[in-house]
């Protein structure tokens, strides 16, 4: 095991998970600095989201370890794994609000379980979480009041609501219109530069993470395809990155799920049509 360095708030090696029989990750490793965007992208079913319970402790891996500030967090016990979450805010990928509590309540929520704060001063914070992601005005309003990209940033500014030293989004672009998703894009930049927080995106929206991030990791087949900065993915030939990057349907990712030849198919009776 290596020994772990300061300058990372989280620190991944050899990392291995399945579910049952399928090998989601075979040996991820990767480094998350202090004070950072780190985007780590993937198409569906890469493992990112896996990736996230692992760093929260909620599933423990088959292989590797994943260390938040020095300490392996599938050999944390009860007390140490609930302090570290303590100081986590999640972003949850389909937003995750409870439906029967108004947007203030939402916020709230984190506040009244795990503090003792007095009801004036829960109220003020808030307020200033709502305020940061400009929704001040829409305390009143339930969430299936809000539109997609309002429930967006309700999720994030409960993401940020007891001030957590990591903020991890699951699929935060995700179905979002191109006003509401440049809105949250630059709301998880200008968050995490002004609370001074680590944060981690996982998406498979290559252009947004792009305006961003500090430095990008690429998954696929259950190992780190690519990884580098911003300026070094945009430079970079590598086949697979290009293919996010530009978007094309051939490469290294194939479109088609693994198949018999597609002339077999047309095979009727023995005879090819």
């Amino acid at each position: 095991m290596s020994v772990p360095d300061p300058e990372n708030l989280i620190e991944i090696e050899e990392l291995s998970f399945a579910y049952g029989a399928n090998r989601v990750l075979k040996g991820i490793h990767l480094q998350v600095p202090r004070g950072k965007v780190v985007a780590i992208l993937g198409t569906s079913g890469s493992g990112k989201s896996t990736l996230l319970r692992l760093i929260g402790g909620q599933i423990k891996p088959q292989g590797g370890r994943v260390r938040v500030e020095g300490q392996v967090v599938h050999e944390m016990d009860d007390a140490a794994l609930y302090a570290m979450r303590r100081k986590m805010g999640m972003m949850f990928q389909k937003s995750g609000l409870f439906t029967d509590l108004s947007t203030f309540e939402n916020i709230a929520f984190p506040m009244r379980e795990r503090t003792a704060l007095p009801n004036p001063l829960v109220r003020d914070l808030v307020m200033m979480k709502l305020h940061a992601v400009g929704l001040r005005s829409a305390h009143r309003l339930m969430p299936n009041e809000l539109s997609g990209g309002m429930q967006r940033r309700v999720a994030l500014s409960r993401a940020i609501a007891l001030d957590p030293h990591l903020i991890m989004y699951d699929e935060p672009f995700a179905g979002l219109d191109p006003i509401s998703l440049n809105q949250v894009a630059n709301l998880i930049r200008r968050l995490n530069d002004v609370l001074g927080v680590t944060s981690i995106v996982v998406t498979y929206d290559v252009l947004e993470s792009l305006k961003v991030a500090d430095y990008i990791y690429f998954i696929s087949d259950g190992v780190v395809a690519a990884h580098g900065t911003v300026e070094a993915v945009k430079a970079s030939r590598n086949p697979f990155v290009r293919q996010f990057v530009d978007s094309l349907p051939d490469g290294p990712v194939a479109f088609h799920y693994p198949a018999r030849p597609y002339s077999t198919d047309l095979r009727l009776d023995g005879v090819s049509t």
